[in-house]
């Protein structure tokens, strides 16, 4: 079962930070990373800054037609193209469907604001109080975590919505 968890942070680019700590997190094996994106806003920005991070994701990640979508519907970015916006009443109800709920969406919306930064990521086998401890050791700024849960269909439903 794989979870998609956001790790939240005090400061605008203690996400970026928290990316070598978590590569070295998953030499140790403490979680599996299956694909992962980071979003930091400077206090003075209108909106966040997002990437996806590659290197840190094994064979299957989703891409970056789902954190686009995600981060779009989190953060109210607008969709390129009318096709899209105009799909993305349905993505929405299918992101629900594999898990992926108002209320995590909501979560994530009201607390990464300007001046914050998060570290979203898609893994399984993660040791969370381990994971949350090496952050704070590391010195990151008050790591708090938003975790949705996906069983095996529901990951099979986002990998299917988002292959290629």
């Amino acid at each position: 079962m794989a979870t998609l968890t956001v790790w939240k942070f005090e400061t605008w680019n203690a996400a970026n930070e928290a990316i070598g700590t978590l590569d070295g997190l998953a030499k140790q094996g403490v979680i599996t990373v299956h694909d992962a994106a980071s979003v930091t806003w400077q206090p003075d920005a209108r909106r966040p800054k997002t990437r996806q991070l590659h290197h840190l994701a094994k064979r299957g990640a989703l891409g970056g037609m789902f954190w686009g979508m995600l981060f779009g519907m989190i953060f109210l970015i607008p969709f390129i193209g009318a096709a899209v916006g105009a799909a993305s009443g349905a993505v929405a109800g299918s992101l629900r469907d594999a898990g992926i709920d108002d209320d995590f969406i909501k979560a994530a919306r009201d607390q990464i604001t300007p001046g914050t930064s998060a570290l979203f990521l898609l893994s399984s086998d993660a040791v969370l109080d381990k994971v949350k401890a090496t952050f704070e050791a590391t010195g990151l700024s008050k790591p708090q975590l938003i975790q949705s849960n996906l069983s095996d269909e529901q990951e099979a439903v986002l990998r299917e919505m988002f292959a290629g």
